[in-house]
């Protein structure tokens, strides 16, 4: 191969089939917050973040986003309540899969989020960012509601 025909590509470019995908990040802690928002911007998706689920929910309930990382344990609201709320008030426009984030292990926990309408779990102190970002990428290909 002749070097000179390539084309050099930054280590961590982003990815442009993940230009407009919308992520919503729903951590309390700062640390995780923003790694969670450094990692998926740096492959090219749009992401926002809540640090409580105040915020959280006003945010899910405007719509809108293909995909919603939501931490179980947040200040003001916590995760499970988030779920019950978007219940009762369901978003302005529809969002794609709701993952719950947790470092709680527990099948209860978890159970109940899939009743209230969390496609999927992913436990935070179990991945590297390289299983977060496959995690996305498998959440993302499943067929979802059209988000504008």
């Amino acid at each position: 191969m002749d070097p000179s025909n390539t084309t050099p590509t930054a280590p961590n470019s982003p990815n442009p089939a993940n230009i407009g995908i919308r992520i919503l990040v729903v951590e309390d802690d700062q640390f995780l917050r923003d790694f969670y928002h450094e990692l998926l911007a740096g492959e090219g998706f749009t992401v926002d973040v809540a640090a409580d689920g105040e915020v959280a929910l006003q945010k899910m309930v405007q719509g809108g986003w293909n995909l919603i990382l939501l931490d179980i344990m947040l200040p003001k609201k916590d995760g499970l309540q988030i779920l019950r709320d978007l219940k009762v008030t369901p978003p302005a426009v529809p969002n794609g899969p709701i993952v719950a984030l947790t470092n709680l292990g527990h099948d209860a926990v978890i159970n109940q989020a899939f009743d209230l309408g969390a496609n999927g779990y992913l436990i935070k102190s179990a991945m590297n960012p390289d299983d977060v970002l496959s995690e996305i990428q498998s959440f993302l290909k499943k067929p979802q509601p059209k988000v504008k």
